[in-house]
């Protein structure tokens, strides 16, 4: 039986496929609602295919199947084989990191401790916490609210009776009840956990409610003493809670959903709010093997986290839907309020996490983290091609005096210093930076289409606002360039991009680095240009005070400041040093020019 019939068998039901190669080996895992329709989609001609897909479907060499009850199921046993083969063209999951749980132990004085290892002896887990300091402010609560033991002893009835231990310093200090030596019963103890419990499970709200009404209760006994311990506890409670907790003004039972994507990356967040409080909280990335659709992307991770906190609530907020339905769960996508804001801020623990991810890539993988930064680039510009060769101009003058430009080269996302030009305008006379951004640009690529016609670049930045955009656009049709090069301006005052007849400015996140290399290229063009223009300016100064004296031309002007260094120099030495270079009456105007007087 060949594949393409044993592939027409496959049943109309929910299910999981997974293709195998040559040798055997897994290369693809994937969910359906319907089976047979979802693998028909792969064998089709190449053309309707991504190049990726087309890739792994020449590369399938056998098929099987699995049916299940639902798509909720399809999408668990998903994620379980996709983790148990690791196929090569599935989205993988990137984060290695073992993040940290709080255990309650299963003993009969249970102990509560951050660990990042799961045991399966009967204690209880709860996390994981993608921050160590979240978790360790929650121990840290429970602490300060309850006499909980944090000895290795192995604690039991029995081992009480034999009195096996000694108290410990914190049984001393009060910081313990002393469950080792039967000072607190294990039901008193037990109270203890069941509310720690509570908290952890979200019922932040609910335990500040809890010992409000005992306070109420003693306070209306005259017992002021307890009133005031519960008093406490109520206060510690609700400052952890507005410190280390976000809440929401509702009472919201929600799980929250977002992705960020880069290229062949994706990086989600995933939050759990209980009673309107945030409870857990993680980041996860993914790596694409082949063009999924983001939907699919969003259904496996929702998968993992499945299998990591198990059913979901009935309310889940995403960005978009997901490729799967799940009984009793809706999916929403907010469009404002409170929802809103989760969603948003849930996205911005993406985007940190795929910031840091690319911040890391700049250390251990350069080339990888630049390609990256000039893909970023050139989708937030909306390029077609990758602007590995970018140029950058920036005009200089002061009222009008000593007019210069200058040109920047980065390639591949660095600075080329043997390609950095300066230009002194030729054609244009004051203070007109838009006249002189034009000649600058025109000379620029005439020469270049006259000397190196392959290597201009993809990218043009100018550093200013519309007007200079514009006469260098002008420039570049007057060329014909405007069809192969892409043009931006970059105005300072509110880093605005500005593109040729877009009248909105594209604002890009300040803290992306598609804009850091922007910026970079346009302080490096500020740098060049004003070095340019200071030689110039202390050029002009230099002519002005020698060039006005009757009978110095350029090369005596040469000479004497080769011999004296500066022009104060010259106005410093005497007539007779100054005649043995130029004469004795130009010596003596000279000297009567530069210090005032008329005769020494």
């Amino acid at each position: 039986m060949t594949l393409r019939e044993k592939i027409a068998l496959f049943p109309h039901s929910p299910g999981v496929y997974r293709y195998y190669d040559a040798e055997g080996n897994v290369i693809y895992v994937g969910k359906a609602k319907d089976l047979h329709k979802r693998v028909a989609q792969y064998f089709v001609p190449p053309e309707r295919l991504t190049r990726k897909t087309a890739v792994m479907v020449s590369k399938i060499a056998d098929a099987q199947y699995s049916v299940v009850d639902t798509e909720a199921d399809a999408l668990l046993l998903e994620n379980n084989l996709i983790k148990q083969y690791k196929p090569k063209y599935n989205i993988l999951l990137k984060d290695s990191k073992t993040y940290p749980w709080i255990c309650v132990s299963a003993d009969e004085f249970p102990k509560v401790f951050l660990t990042r290892r799961i045991t399966k002896d009967g204690s209880r887990y709860f996390g994981p916490y993608s921050s160590v300091m979240h978790a360790r402010s929650l121990l840290e609560l429970f602490s300060s609210l309850y006499p909980l033991r944090t000895c290795a002893n192995k604690i039991t009835s029995d081992a009480i009776l034999r009195k096996k231990f000694r108290p410990c310093l914190n049984f001393h200090i009060g910081r313990c009840k002393g469950c080792c030596v039967g000072a607190v019963s294990q039901q008193e103890y037990a109270g203890y956990i069941d509310e720690i419990v509570r908290l952890l499970k979200g019922g932040g709200r609910e335990m500040i409610q809890h010992y409000r009404n005992l306070m109420n209760e003693a306070a209306e006994s005259l017992d002021f003493e307890t009133a005031n311990v519960y008093k406490e506890k109520m206060l510690s409670i609700e400052k952890h809670y507005s410190k280390s907790i976000i809440t929401s003004s509702g009472s919201v039972d929600a799980d929250v959903f977002s992705l960020v994507f880069d290229s062949s990356d994706a990086y989600g967040n995933f939050m759990r709010l209980r009673q309107g409080a945030v409870v857990q909280s993680l980041n996860l990335g993914f790596r694409m093997n082949i063009e999924e659709d983001r939907s699919e992307v969003l259904g496996m991770f929702i998968a993992e986290i499945s299998s990591k906190f198990g059913r979901l609530s009935k309310e889940v907020i995403v960005p978009f839907y997901p490729d799967v339905e799940i009984d009793g769960v809706e999916f929403r996508i907010p469009v404002r309020g409170d929802k809103l804001a989760l969603l948003e801020l849930s996205a911005k623990n993406a985007a940190e996490m795929r910031f840091n991810a690319l911040k890391q890539k700049e250390h251990t993988d350069p080339d990888e983290f630049r390609r990256k930064v000039l893909e970023e680039l050139r989708d937030a510009i909306g390029m077609k091609e990758l602007p590995v060769h970018i140029e950058c101009f920036d005009n200089s003058n002061i009222q009008g005096t000593s007019p210069v430009a200058s040109c920047v080269v980065f390639r591949d996302g660095v600075p080329s210093k043997k390609d950095y030009r300066h230009f002194n305008i030729k054609t244009v006379v004051g203070a007109n930076d838009y006249a002189s951004m034009k000649e600058v640009v025109n000379r620029r690529y005439s020469r270049m289409l006259a000397e190196a016609p392959d290597d201009l670049p993809q990218l043009v930045v100018i550093d200013g606002g519309k007007g200079q955009l514009a006469f260098a656009y002008e420039a570049l049709a007057e060329l014909g360039l405007t069809e192969r090069l892409t043009v931006v301006g970059l105005a300072k005052r509110l880093e605005e991009v500005i593109r040729v007849g877009d009248p909105y400015p594209l604002f890009i996140d300040r803290n992306s680095q598609a804009l850091k290399v922007l910026q970079r290229i346009r302080d490096e063009a500020h740098r060049f240009g004003i070095t340019h223009h200071r030689n110039r300016r202390s050029k002009a100064q230099i002519d002005s005070a020698l060039r006005e004296i009757k009978g110095v031309g350029e090369k005596t002007e040469q000479r004497l400041i080769l011999h004296y260094g500066s022009v104060a120099r010259i106005a410093a030495a005497s007539v007779d040093d100054i005649a043995g270079l130029v004469g004795r009456d130009l010596a003596e105007r000279i000297h009567i020019h530069l210090n005032g007087n008329h005769e020494k």
